[in-house]
């Protein structure tokens, strides 16, 4: 993690998707990390970074749902 914004970054992309989903962002975080949202938001921070949080959302909600995440 050479990018200080990294840390800051993933944590709005977990609330952010926490508050699309109504869900505690603790819950959020345990889906994502569960279905590789996590991962994803970490592997391609270089891309995601340069969009939206929403777009970033979006993003999520088709990788874990590729990962068989339900919450759609």
């Amino acid at each position: 993690m050479q990018d200080k914004y990294k840390i800051p970054y993933i944590n709005a992309c977990i609330r952010a998707f926490a508050k699309r989903f109504h869900l505690p962002v603790k819950n959020a975080f345990l889906y994502l990390y569960r279905f590789e949202g996590m991962k994803f938001l970490d592997e391609f921070y270089d891309i995601e970074h340069l969009q939206s949080i929403d777009d970033a959302v979006d993003d999520l909600i088709l990788v874990c749902k590729r990962n068989g995440g339900e919450l759609v």
